[in-house]
Parts: structure tokens; sequence; C-alpha cells
């Protein structure tokens, strides 16, 4: 999922974007109003988090030009100013959430997955392989009725192994297609996130997650003693 941030604050707005990221989220973070409406024009997020009080051009003006172009796009506000007034033109505005400042980041996760969930999670989205299924817009997995919830960054490289059952895949196709570029750093990450879903997928043991040494990895099928 893409996310866009708009805010001015240098510092404050590298640790949401870097959380966010952690988190699993695609961000690309703008510094004041006009810049983020040309990312927004640039990358079509699918989810933004506005900043009320910005340069160039404020939050409600922003999210003002965006609804003209994307009047279905769910967006959160941002803001240090609790007035009354403020937050109920935000929500009249249409926003899905209105935050104030100060706030802990997790706080922001669990919105922003809440709400993609509920916007997004009309579309069916599951995926099965033996007797484990993925529902990916919940972040749910069932193996054998063991249930986990996932991360979204989980869940997109479970999702890219299932949709791809069967066929031995490229380390650097891997990155590329979940983690957006190939780098030594992201590798060894990717690593990581596999060892957990190892661990997910146990119970079911109609299936194998295989390294290929020297290639990649394979999600298959196996029959099960």
């Amino acid at each position: 999922m893409k996310i866009l941030i708009a805010e001015d604050d240098i510092d404050f707005g590298n640790i949401l974007s870097q959380y966010v990221s952690i988190n699993g989220y695609e961000v690309s973070l703008a510094r004041d109003g006009r810049e983020a409406w040309e990312k927004y024009n640039g990358s079509k997020p699918d989810i933004c988090v506005l900043d009320v009080m910005m340069p160039e051009m404020d939050g409600f003006t922003l999210a003002e030009k965006i609804r003209q172009k994307d009047k279905d796009l769910p967006f959160i506000f941002l803001t240090a100013r609790t007035l009354k007034e403020d937050i109920v033109k935000g929500l009249k505005m249409g926003a899905d959430d209105y935050i104030t400042k100060p706030f802990d980041p997790e706080v922001l996760i669990l919105r922003l997955n809440n709400i993609l969930k509920r916007v997004y999670s009309s579309v069916n989205d599951e995926y099965t392989i033996s007797t484990t299924t993925l529902r990916f817009n919940t972040l749910e997995l069932d193996s054998c009725g063991k249930e986990e919830k996932l991360t979204l960054k989980e869940a997109q490289l479970l999702r890219y192994l299932m949709v791809n059952k069967g066929k031995i895949l490229r380390r650097d196709d891997i990155l590329k297609e979940v983690w957006g570029e190939d780098d030594y750093f992201l590798g060894r990450s990717m690593d990581v996130f596999i060892s957990r879903l190892r661990k997910y997928l146990a119970p079911d043991h109609g299936i194998d997650l295989r390294t290929i040494r020297g290639t990649g990895f394979i999600l298959e099928e196996t029959k099960s003693v």
C-alpha cells in the first residue's frame, strides 16, 4: 500500500516516514502542501496523511484538491490544533480520521490499518495453498486452524510466494516486487521475513517454503506424511 505523508516538521516527518515504512507501507514524504500535491499526482497513493498547518498549501486546501480528482481516496489529518472548529471542518470534508499532536506513531499505524481494511476489504483477496489461507485485506493467516496476524510486509511477501507457488523465485525479483528495490541490506531483511513465514506455515505439513541455494525460494505443495 502506498501512503503519502505531508508534514512540514522535518524531524517529525522523518520519524513518521521511517516508522510507517518499517511496518510495511511504501511512503512518499512531502515537506509542504505544494510538494505533496505534486507527489500525489505522481504516485497515486492508497491513503494520505496530511498535516493541517503547512507552508505553500495547507492540509485542508490540499485535501479539497485531492477530493476533486478522487472522491473515494481515504485521508487522515494531523494537527497540533485542537480547536473544535478545525476538527469539525476536517471531518465534514470527509476525512477518515483526525489525529492531534503529540501522538505515538503506533497510533497512526493502527488507524491506517483500520481505515485501509475498511476501505479495501470489499475486494475478495484470499489466497490458498494446501490447508493454508491468507486473507490479505485483513492481514490474517490461517494455517491448519492456527491463526496469525501478519504485518503488511509479511502478507505482501507471502502473497507473492502464493501467487507464484511451485515456481522458483529469484531473490532480486522478490526484493524488487515486494520491497521496490534490490540491495544487500534489504536482502538480509528478506531472510528474516522468510524465517518468520516458515514459522507461521509450520502447522501445515502439506507445503514447504524451500531455499534454492544461490537462486532464491520456492513455495510448493508437498505430500504430507
